[in-house]
């Protein structure tokens, strides 16, 4: 597999360093990414690198992700408008940790293969260097002159910002300069990928290695990810969208995928799954024939969600998916774990009821009427019972005045009323 062929047609090259094609065909080449280690968990805005690195090894070459523990601790100034929180190492280390579970599904950490992908941490080599050996054998490379021309230290000296820039900051592109230079040092790394608001600190690292040790290195970046409507990528109303089930369910992470846009998918499916041109060109010929059954969405959902999480978590994702407009999801509902369940019916109207009187036997009439408002009077409860509009956990009830019972609460806590074909209500047992 060609590295930059594969990376052109899936439409993830912005900018590449003259050179770079002709390196990667000479032999077998190191390349790195830096991720920044600021939670225990990527989120899919990290993914387009993650995929970057994993099309790398596929091409046969050996991919290195490092983490920034020590530029983490400094605070990236593109595409920023002010500082962020600096973390300390008990915190980097964990997130490390954590991290590096998750690049393991993506990339191959373990085998003998001689490009078996690595994971460094810039904190290792930067901990120990002093102020002044820092300035004296890096700094005095790199002219201000060279550092003020970047666009990404331009923005933020240019009144766009009003908190300027703090010299930390200003000293980030030389600390990421430096881990480049160690990496080609130590590691034999000839190549630095990353996204295109990158290009200026990872071009530092190139000169930086011309200019200490007369190396030849190269760059190779790809395009920041949009969405069709000119919104942000990965961001949702409640925020982003983790690789890590503590933060976003299976089921979220499933939903997400299927519910981008016909524009957004055919661009997706190229970045974010290792499909080759001709599946992906058979599926964008179906959506095109057939735009409702929204092939391109539902086969972006299944690859991602299966390489994130597992097999068996998308199956419980589309089978959960189902419960709404399915008249026997009784036993899915039994069946799937409470993060799932309140992420399918987040946002409907929820009452807490005594979970005492529900195991005293209360009709569902006193439940659903007098404890909680899902109708507003018995009779017409009993009227919409007696025309089977009515269910508990998806299951038809005609009788308005059954007894309610401690097996009706899923996950020993909630009980899904269902009015009509659309109206659902969550009860909360306590």
């Amino acid at each position: 597999m060609d590295f930059i062929e594969e990376l052109t047609w899936r439409g993830m090259i912005h900018t590449v360093m003259p050179g770079t094609e002709e390196q990667l065909k000479k032999e077998m080449t190191t390349a790195y990414l830096g991720i920044d280690p600021t939670a225990d968990s990527l989120h899919i805005g990290h993914l387009v690198g993650v995929m970057m690195l994993k099309h790398f090894q596929r091409a046969g070459h050996k991919p290195i992700a490092l983490v920034g523990g020590a530029t983490g601790m400094i605070g990236d100034p593109s595409m920023k408008s002010q500082e962020r929180k600096l973390l300390d190492e008990e915190t980097l280390r964990h997130n490390q940790e954590a991290i590096k579970r998750q690049l393991a599904k993506f990339l191959d950490f373990d085998s003998d293969a001689p490009n078996a992908a690595e994971l460094v941490n810039n904190y290792d080599w930067m901990k120990p260097f002093s102020f002044i050996d820092f300035i004296r054998d890096v700094g005095k490379h790199i002219t201000v002159n060279y550092m003020m021309a970047k666009d990404s230290v331009k923005k933020r000296l240019s009144g766009e910002s009003q908190q300027g820039m703090s010299f930390t900051e200003f000293s980030y592109q030389l600390v990421q300069g430096y881990d480049f230079l160690t990496l080609y040092r130590d590691k034999n790394c000839k190549l630095q990928l990353g996204g295109s608001d990158q290009w200026g600190n990872i071009t530092t690292g190139t000169e930086l290695i011309r200019r200490t040790l007369g190396g030849e290195a190269y760059a190779l970046t790809c395009p920041l990810i949009t969405k069709a409507d000119g919104g942000k990528f990965g961001k949702t109303e409640s925020g982003n969208v983790w690789l890590d089930p503590r933060y976003t369910s299976p089921y979220k992470f499933y939903q997400f995928w299927l519910n981008v846009s016909d524009a957004d998918a055919e661009k997706y499916i190229k970045i974010f799954t290792e499909l080759s041109r001709e599946e992906i060109e058979s599926l964008v010929a179906e959506q095109a024939a057939d735009p409702g059954q929204r092939p391109l969405q539902k086969r972006l959902a299944k690859e991602i969600t299966t390489m994130v999480h597992s097999a068996a978590d998308y199956e419980a994702a589309v089978e959960a998916s189902q419960i709404l407009f399915s008249n026997k999801a009784t036993e899915t509902l039994h069946k799937i774990d409470e993060p799932t369940l309140l992420a399918v019916f987040e946002g409907v109207p929820t009452f807490e009821v005594s979970r005492s009187e529900i195991a005293d036997g209360i009709s569902l009439a006193d439940l659903l009427v007098d404890r909680a408002q899902v109708f507003p009077s018995k009779s017409e409860m009993r009227k919409l019972a007696q025309q089977g509009g009515f269910a508990i956990n998806k299951e038809k009830v005609s009788d308005a005045y059954a007894p309610a019972s401690l097996d009706m609460l899923l996950n020993d806590k909630y009980i899904i009323a269902q009015k009509g074909k659309k109206n659902y209500f969550l009860l909360i047992a306590k």
